[in-house]
């Protein structure tokens, strides 16, 4: 028997709303199966099973909203059978789904393939015939919009879930290595002419109170929406529970402005979207902490727990109503290209309300980007359990010091800006991450990310 919890979505989602039962008292049910939908301030997501047997009680209905950890079914058995429904009560709270109310219930058939969702329920996606023949594969909705909008077939993928099933994360490995294997290589016919630099820095979204209705009736007074008060309340708990340092660097993206320059229209023609900073600073990031792994690392009690995936967060706003760091995992897998490709793909998702459980789970390093705010210095608090975070600022054009081959100095114009650390001081000291802050540096500088697109 396994009892069916309300999960916590999120570092400061604190309660969430159950939406939809995918099956109903009676039901069979295999672990990892999407099992109920949940929404909450940040995110909507399907739930999996935790275990596999017969859906035997639903305690919680579609509609309401209940706290992190309340149990909200119960899983038995295979062939235990639902327990009868209590009696009627004029005042019960909650309307048990799927639980006869008038006539007594008749035996409950033997479980099937195919179950019969509860009334009012959409059935769960069928399993996705495969070309060869081959028995069909169960697929979520998401890894099934996703294979389906990339043309892949569901035979083609690699399965690592639990039971043979297909993640997300084996569907976006397969669309990678098609978009890679699609790209010609380029030649000198074929390669971009440079274009200027971009514009300035986007203007952010104006918010919701403005000080123009403060000036036009005085003083108002703004109560935090849920999601600024448990982003707040995170917020407070970090600054509490880790001694924040911070150090910050002055760094050239002159390399990176010349490959930026030479692909950009390639790039944008190709994924849709423009090739920023951010995928480059990201990559050096991450290969600079195979070299620095105290950074990728979570302090529990008196010990120093050191990561062996980076599970990279990217901080997005949702206008300005609370932040959410959806993540990149196994984020030393993947090329610039996949990177750039998955920091559009979540943020995109973030803004919608489309991310789910495993988008926002597991982070072990993360970056703020405030740059295309223009922004020259950023100090950011670690999101917890992590010990680091990256913040990178606006890049522009300024005069810089080169030595030149024979050793002689002048005058250059160079895309530079800043990149900060702040840190846990009970994981690593100040030198450790000025050193990773230089490796990240040299990486920006030297690396051949032409190669990489």
């Amino acid at each position: 028997m396994a009892d069916v919890m309300m999960p916590q979505l999120g570092e400061t989602v604190t309660e969430g709303t159950v939406t939809r039962w995918m099956k109903g008292v009676g039901d069979t049910v295999d672990r990892d199966e999407p099992l109920f939908e949940v929404s909450t301030d940040k995110v909507d997501s399907e739930v999996p099973s935790p275990a596999s047997g017969v859906l035997t009680e639903i305690l919680v209905p579609e509609g309401e909203t209940v706290e992190v950890g309340v149990k909200l079914a119960v899983i038995g058995d295979a062939g235990a059978a639902p327990p009868e429904a209590p009696p009627a009560q004029p005042d019960a709270k909650r309307a048990v789904p799927s639980v006869p109310t008038a006539q007594p219930a008749p035996p409950a058939p033997a479980p099937s393939p195919s179950p019969t969702p509860p009334p009012g329920a959409e059935a769960p996606a069928p399993p996705a015939a495969t070309s060869d023949g081959t028995d069909p594969v169960l697929l979520s909705p998401v890894v099934r919009k996703l294979l389906s909008e990339n043309g892949i077939d569901a035979a083609e993928v690699p399965a690592t879930g639990a039971g043979g099933r297909i993640t997300r994360e084996d569907a976006l490995k397969v669309v990678d290595a098609r978009h890679a294997t699609a790209q010609r290589a380029p030649t000198p016919a074929s390669m971009p002419t440079p274009s200027t630099v971009g514009a300035g820095p986007a203007v952010p979204a104006t918010p919701s109170v403005s000080m123009t209705s403060f000036r036009n009736v005085g003083e108002q007074v703004v109560p935090f929406s849920n999601m600024r008060r448990r982003t707040a309340e995170h917020m407070v708990r970090s600054k509490a529970t880790s001694p924040h340092a911070f150090i910050a660097n002055e760094v050239d993206f002159e390399s990176v402005e010349r490959v930026r320059k030479a692909w950009g229209d390639r790039f944008k023609a190709e994924e849709g979207f423009s090739l920023t900073y951010l995928p480059f600073v990201a990559r050096a990031a991450v290969e600079a902490l195979r070299d620095f792994p105290l950074l990728n690392a979570s302090v529990v009690d008196d010990s120093l727990v050191v990561h062996g995936e980076v599970n990279l967060g990217i901080a997005v706003d949702l206008s300005h109503e609370g932040l959410i760091v959806p993540v990149i995992h196994r984020a030393e897998e993947v090329t610039l290209r996949g990177v750039a490709r998955r920091i559009r793909d979540l943020a995109d998702r973030a803004r919608n309300r489309q991310l789910n459980a495993d988008d926002i789970a597991g982070g072990t390093f993360s970056i703020t980007n405030d740059g295309p705010f223009g922004t020259f210095f950023t100090v950011p608090i670690i999101n917890q359990p992590q010990v680091a975070i990256l913040a990178t600022d606006g890049i522009a054009r300024r005069p810089v010091v080169v030595t030149q081959a024979d050793g002689s100095e002048s005058i250059a114009i160079h895309s530079t800006g800043v990149l900060g650390v702040s840190w846990d001081h009970r994981a690593v000291d100040g030198a450790y991450v000025s050193m990773f802050l230089a490796c990240v540096a040299e990486l920006l500088a030297s690396r051949d990310w032409a190669a990489e697109l």
